[in-house]
């Protein structure tokens, strides 16, 4: 009887053991918690929720490709990063096939511009080139932000695409426009995207585009490597080095240098790196520190823990006061910024 009376008291004790211990850890993830929710305090009044995006794989029966290799192809670049996303390069792709698996999903896609200032006088040229090579037999919503309303050119676009003009500020320096971009991204996707499209690009108005952009430029996190650092070592990349500011990448850190003239990816990707950055730029601000490229700083911080689910080479922007074929080839964007910068 004794015997039976220590063996109930040792489980009433490890039941009352793991009871406490349990308590215990739920005090401390709802510590956690609250620790995370301050942290994006300025942006939790608005709540979102988006749709589920999981894409199985589906191609049209018989559909006729070459045969792919595992053995042969591009020997000249990588085309996996150390965290295994893909690289996108020309000629490491089927277009046909990769089409033809993503308008069975039906899908929108929305991309951004700002033309603010003297930037209107690119408009033409982007909405232009956009129409030609800009996920072609795709829907897509262009959605341009200007103070010049007016002087948005008249473009003919095909019946699966639309131009949307929404009005802001004018704006003296184009530090600040790329300052409240990021901010005008994450409302623009809580107000009118999230029920009306899938995947969003957010692009610099002064760009042309010569070539192919589209399905294969798909994933969650889109990323495009700078094509004027893509060849240096990182100790050479335009980081914000200031450990006071929250852009901020140590030397010896760091992958590659993404461009923040085009980036994109799901809305729920996109939407949470733009209320990061926005955040991290503000708070910055508060303290009277300006990172050394603005948004470009904050991205690359961003991505540089939020690591890109797929990585566009820098054949997708390549800048014309750079020699050509990086990479060896002549592919997609062709930025016209240092007619202004």
């Amino acid at each position: 009887m004794l015997l039976n009376r220590n063996v109930l008291t040792g489980i009433l004790l490890i039941f009352l053991l793991m009871g406490v211990l349990y308590y215990s850890n739920y005090l401390t993830y709802s510590f956690m918690s609250v620790e995370q929710e301050e942290l994006t305090a300025d942006s939790r009044h608005v709540e979102v929720h988006f749709q589920s995006h999981e894409l199985h794989m589906v191609a049209p029966d018989h559909l006729k490709y070459d045969q792919p290799s595992i053995v042969s192809g591009r020997n000249d670049v990588v085309t996996v990063t150390p965290w295994l996303a893909p690289v996108v390069w020309e000629g490491t792709f089927n277009p046909v096939l990769l089409d033809s698996i993503y308008k069975l999903q039906n899908i929108t896609v929305a991309a951004t511009a700002f033309a603010v200032g003297k930037y209107v006088m690119f408009l033409k040229d982007f909405l232009e080139t956009a129409e030609q090579h800009f996920f072609v037999g795709f829907r897509v919503h262009m959605y341009v932000f200007t103070d010049q309303p007016d002087s948005v050119p008249q473009i003919k676009m095909s019946a699966d695409r639309q131009l949307t003009v929404l009005p802001v500020p004018s704006s003296k320096r184009w530090q600040e426009i790329s300052a409240r971009r990021l901010e005008l991204i994450q409302k623009l996707i809580e107000e009118k995207l999230r029920n009306n499209s899938d995947y969003i690009f957010c692009l610099d108005v002064d760009s042309k585009v010569h070539g192919r952009w589209g399905a294969e430029s798909l994933g969650g996190l889109i990323a495009v490597i700078h094509p004027g650092y893509y060849r240096d070592n990182r100790k050479k990349f335009p980081y914000e080095r200031r450990p006071e500011s929250r852009a901020y990448i140590a030397t010896g850190e760091g992958d590659f240098y993404y461009c923040g003239g085009a980036f994109g990816g799901l809305l729920q990707e996109v939407h949470q790196l733009a209320k990061i950055c926005c955040a991290n730029f503000e708070a910055d601000a508060k303290e009277g520190t300006e990172a050394a490229w603005q948004e470009e700083s904050h991205l690359n911080r961003y991505m540089w823990i939020n690591k890109p689910s797929k990585v566009l080479s820098p054949e997708y922007l390549r800048q014309n006061f750079y020699s050509q074929k990086p990479g060896g080839s002549h592919h997609q964007v062709l930025w016209s910024c240092q007619e202004l910068c």
